[in-house]
């Protein structure tokens, strides 16, 4: 039925790619491509035999548009997913406008010289994709992602405006290291240690780093500190929620991860400015990466759960009314079923879902989109489907 362009072959591709494999009858075709082909020839001969999933894969470089446009070009997909990093986002989008193909991805661009993301630069794509016809949906993983589809869904089905939204973002897991980051080291640290802020009464308040702390008992997970961050979905939310007055985002850390953090911070070591080391010039960012566990080895070591998703409050038929929508995800059996753990596989399967709803005609209008602009419907029965069942709480204990 449709042939897909999956960019990237790390942790979230692979969950996304496993499931692109289980669903057979909309991903007949994929190509996986990746500055290292020998990783995407691995992913191949692991499921190749477990799929009726034709799988290609190819090198490409994803900061070259030339690249990117021969290679869509050759391989003719009707959708690019682009699960690389989001310093790559606005090559991509140059190479699908060119080429005219749907362009699907999961975190929003963000320049690799400054620590700041917004969707400014996306956002401008969105006449040239409406009149190229194509689609461009922004993050579809799962915050951004299901929490932005979650808060269209208590929309459409629960309020009749929404007044507050309170994100959370509880990963319970223990992977056994002292200090490890669940996804790419450097997006990671970069996020965390950046100002928080939230957005309230039509404007952003601004935070320092982990300024904002709060203890939530999360269910299959128990209590938990979490910390008040800055995170993309806000921006996109506070547009297009009616009635929203304002809307937080929070993660839960362990006291050793914030222990191990701030030490690398006060040596240097998490800074993104160059420095020259025996003649060369290295990123500390970077090198903390290179010395750091790739999240792609946690899996077969984290235990644990995670639980993510959105508490609302606002009116219904004139009445206050309190809404809590969530999931919870075992590392373990995430393990078991594609061999990732729980932070790479939340991520995997709403980028699969979000490739699939407009491969399958669900979401076709032209133009750049955020997730919550469409129909959350058909991505809600996706989600029970296709490994992460959500719950509904309508007594929820507020944050605060």
């Amino acid at each position: 039925m449709s042939k897909v362009l999956i960019i990237g072959c790390g942790g979230v591709a692979s969950v996304a790619i496993h499931k692109c494999c289980q669903n057979s009858d909309v991903f007949t075709e994929i190509m996986i491509a990746s500055r290292t082909k020998s990783k995407c020839d691995k992913l191949k001969a692991k499921l190749e035999g477990k799929t009726k999933t034709i799988i290609h894969t190819a090198s490409v470089d994803a900061n070259n548009v030339d690249e990117l446009i021969a290679l869509i070009n050759d391989f003719k997909p009707e959708l690019v997913l682009n699960l690389a990093l989001p310093y790559q986002d606005l090559t991509i989008m140059d190479a699908c406008l060119a080429t005219k193909v749907h362009y699907v991805d999961t975190a929003n661009y963000e320049p690799e010289d400054t620590a700041k993301f917004e969707y400014k630069w996306q956002w401008a794509y969105k006449k040239k994709f409406e009149d190229a016809g194509i689609v461009g949906l922004l993050g579809s993983g799962f915050d951004p992602g299901v929490t932005s589809v979650f808060s269209a869904y208590a929309m459409k089905h629960e309020f009749d405006e929404i007044n507050y939204i309170d994100i959370l973002d509880c990963n319970g897991g223990d992977h056994g290291y002292p200090f490890a980051t669940n996804f790419n080291p450097e997006i990671n640290i970069r996020e965390v240690s950046a100002k928080g802020s939230y957005w309230e009464d039509g404007k952003w308040v601004e935070t320092e780093p982990m300024e904002i702390k709060r203890e939530y008992n999360f269910k299959g997970v128990g209590m938990k500190d979490m910390y008040l961050l800055h995170h993309e979905e806000l921006e996109s939310l506070a547009l297009n929620i009616k009635g929203i007055k304002r809307i937080r985002f929070f993660m839960t850390f362990g006291q050793s991860y914030l222990t191990h953090l701030k030490c690398l911070e006060n040596v240097g070591m998490t800074s993104i400015e160059p420095i020259m080391y025996e003649g060369k010039e290295i990123v500390p960012l970077q090198f903390l990466k290179a010395v750091l566990p790739d999240p792609a080895s946690l899996g077969p070591r984290t235990k644990g759960k995670t639980n993510i998703g959105c508490i609302f409050r606002g009116k219904k038929d004139g009445k206050d009314k309190t809404y809590y929508l969530y999931n919870i995800c075992d590392h373990e059996e995430c393990y078991k079923e594609v061999e990732s753990q729980a932070v790479s596989y939340t991520t995997g399967v709403p980028a699969m879902i979000g490739a699939m709803m407009i491969l399958t005609g669900k979401w076709t209008t032209p133009g750049v989109h955020n997730i919550e602009e469409f129909d959350p419907d058909p991505f809600m029965d996706a989600l029970n489907k296709w490994g992460l069942p959500w719950e509904e709480d309508f007594n929820p204990v507020l944050v605060d």
